[in-house]
């Protein structure tokens, strides 16, 4: 009894409501909330404290930024069941999804602006890390396992997994939004002695390409540039195969906020807690299969199998 009237005496506001509303399909930061709210910061902090001490919100704090995503006790599914039929095809958000829609555009010419700029030396800076070689070889020794097939790159900046990896492929493909980097990646696909490699235009939240049709999907230190990191995963496990993989390299959590403005990095790391269960959703077996120390970031890499 006493559940059910904390859950509804949190969601009987309308800034509260419009938050869980906003929240149903994506996560937001503190920032993003109140900027498409309209609201003061302080304002929105108050209502996703009540919101998250009913257990409807989870807070998450990755630097200097704090991430609003759904409870995990929240039995979203039957609320938003519930709201739909009381609101009969209204959308309460329709001006804050607009508002969230102009940010989301900012924040996406930002990125493209900068890797625009910085893609002649993306490999440079790749190397300076100090771990790279040791990621790639545990991305080569798991797409190996039960081969490599049909590969697809997500977010393939200089193709350089393209590189280790098409060679092994039955075909290879490289997808990126930025005409920067696809230009470097093709000079580098150029060198590659295996048919079938191509690199084409493509945005990771809406890849053009039919359910499970590649053996091995890679998304390789691009979710941490991801507005909505969960649902990258989840479109990249739509394309794998049965018998197929998806491989995840990321940072696991840091707290090195500066990463943000120099290198328009998006959030700082993932709970590896977090991507398993992203790719549990996503239909796929889930399992860490390694850490990769480095000078100050340490990388992991996941792995999801249909």
């Amino acid at each position: 009894m006493q559940r059910l009237l904390d859950i509804l005496s949190a969601a009987a506001d309308p800034t509260r409501l419009r938050i869980l509303l906003l929240l149903r399909d994506v996560e937001l930061s503190m920032g993003e909330l109140a900027e498409v709210l309209d609201q003061s910061q302080p304002r929105v902090s108050r209502h996703v404290r009540i919101l998250g001490e009913a257990g409807l919100v989870r807070r998450s704090k990755e630097g200097a930024w704090v991430f609003v995503g759904l409870g995990p006790g929240f039995a979203a599914s039957e609320f938003y069941a519930f709201a739909d039929r009381l609101l009969d095809g209204q959308d309460p958000c329709a001006a804050e999804r607009a508002r969230l829609g102009v940010v989301r555009e900012q924040r996406q010419k930002a990125l493209d602006g900068w890797f625009e700029a910085h893609a002649a030396d993306w490999d440079l800076m790749t190397a300076l890390e100090g771990k790279a070689a040791g990621v790639e070889n545990a991305i080569a020794e798991a797409a190996r396992r039960g081969g490599v097939g049909r590969l697809l790159d997500i977010g393939t900046g200089t193709g350089r997994m393209l590189e280790l990896l098409a060679p092994e492929a039955v075909s290879a493909t490289g997808v990126d939004r930025s005409p920067e980097m696809l230009r470097v990646a093709r000079a580098k696909v150029g060198t590659i002695d295996a048919a079938h490699v191509e690199v084409r235009a493509g945005d990771m939240r809406a890849l053009p390409f039919p359910r499970e049709s590649f053996d091995t999907v890679v998304l390789h230190q691009v979710l941490h540039f991801a507005d909505d990191p969960a649902a990258a995963v989840a479109e990249a496990a739509r394309l794998v195969a049965p018998g197929g993989k998806l491989l995840v390299a990321d940072y696991a959590p840091h707290e090195r906020e500066e990463l943000r403005n120099r290198f328009q990095h998006l959030r700082l790391g993932f709970e590896s807690a977090d991507v398993c269960r992203w790719l549990e959703a996503g239909g796929l077996r889930a399992a860490e299969r390694s850490r990769h120390p480095g000078p100050e970031l340490t990388t992991i890499l996941w792995e999801g199998r249909r």
